[in-house]
């Protein structure tokens, strides 16, 4: 395993994070502790869970990533002080009926509720790395380009989000802050509001990046390297587009996107020929294309760890394997050619 600096945290995180959002919906709770066993054995001591997991969020399951990440921890507890364990809290912009009544803020009272809640169902005491899961603001973000102004949605300010959270970080309940879903601008205010005492400084930015969406090279990987807070990467895979299995129309029994049909982001007419020209490119440089597609995102020098959700133990160990993945200047360079072609068909 490698290990990368969280921020400035002094925390070294797994360069392979482990993704939970299946654990309580296409995995048990015996099958996520599975998962786990085998992650400590491979060296991953990085977990990324949110309190609406899992997904697709639903009342039933809410919080149910977490209780079995907090069931694993009670029979283990040993390994507590072994992992980085990182959680989110719900926002305006992913509020949901069934949490807090739909009225998620990213304030003080609906964010020590998230926390408490949180806490109880990890079974622990600290959380190493809290993260508001989404701006409370109303940004572009998952395929909404054209930037509109509309401060009238702008929701809890940032100044007051830090202000809650460097209280818990003062009372012990976190360790460390990031963001997730952010933009150049969020994350620079942030970073801002932290250097003149405002707050403590966010460590990390969980946003979506693949060989599909490459967004986040456009204006926050130069925050990422300059700053020291850098990329997790959700969606390595496109939730396993780039793994070639959905080509042609292909819908694998059992497959996340076979069984949930609310999941469209990489779903697109643009996204498949796409995908086809990645898989291609990995095939002909005999690479299997989901760990070339993994092995792109562990090599950016902007990020920190790249986040895999797997359904089997077996699935765990083929993605992990991709930090021996060696990408070759022709193949990088046919990458690019691909890109340069058919630029973030899944922004």
């Amino acid at each position: 395993m490698q290990y990368r600096p969280l921020g400035t945290s002094g925390l070294d995180v797994s360069l392979i994070c482990l993704g939970t959002m299946t654990w309580g919906e296409q995995n048990s709770e015996a099958e996520a502790h599975a998962q786990l066993d085998r992650a400590m054995e491979l060296g991953i001591n990085f977990i990324d869970v949110a309190e609406i997991y899992s997904v697709p969020p639903k009342p039933e399951t809410f919080g149910s990533s977490e209780a079995c990440i907090g069931t694993w921890l009670k029979k283990r507890p040993e390994m507590r002080k072994k992992i980085i364990l990182a959680t989110k809290v719900t926002g305006m912009n992913n509020a949901m009926p069934h949490v807090r009544d739909g009225k998620g803020r990213l304030d003080r009272p609906n964010i020590v509720a998230a926390l408490d809640g949180s806490l109880k169902r990890l079974q622990t005491d600290y959380i190493d790395l809290y993260q508001t899961h989404s701006p409370d603001r109303l940004i572009n973000g998952f395929g909404r380009l054209g930037y509109v102004h509309t401060p009238e949605k702008d929701g809890v300010p940032i100044e007051e989000t830090l202000g809650v959270l460097a209280d818990l970080v003062k009372a012990g309940k976190i360790r460390h802050v990031g963001v997730s879903n952010e933009t150049a601008w969020g994350v620079s205010r942030h970073l801002a509001l932290a250097a003149v005492g405002q707050g403590p400084r966010i460590q990390s930015v969980q946003n979506g990046y693949n060989l599909l969406n490459r967004a986040y090279e456009v204006g926050l990987a130069e925050v990422s390297i300059r700053e020291r807070c850098g990329l997790l990467a959700y969606s390595p895979l496109g939730m396993g587009v780039l793994a070639g299995k959905y080509l042609n129309g292909a819908r694998p029994a059992g497959a996340r996107l076979t069984l949930y049909e609310r999941f469209k982001r990489y779903s697109t007419p643009r996204a498949e020929p796409a995908a086809a020209a990645y898989v291609q490119v990995a095939r002909e440089a005999g690479l299997d294309p989901g760990q070339m597609a993994l092995a792109f995102c562990n090599t950016r020098p902007f990020l920190t760890s790249t986040i895999i959700g797997c359904t089997s133990v077996g699935q765990l160990e083929k993605n992990a394997a991709s930090l021996n993945v060696v990408l070759s200047a022709d193949v990088l360079a046919a990458i690019e050619r691909v890109h340069l072609s058919k630029p973030n068909p899944c922004p």
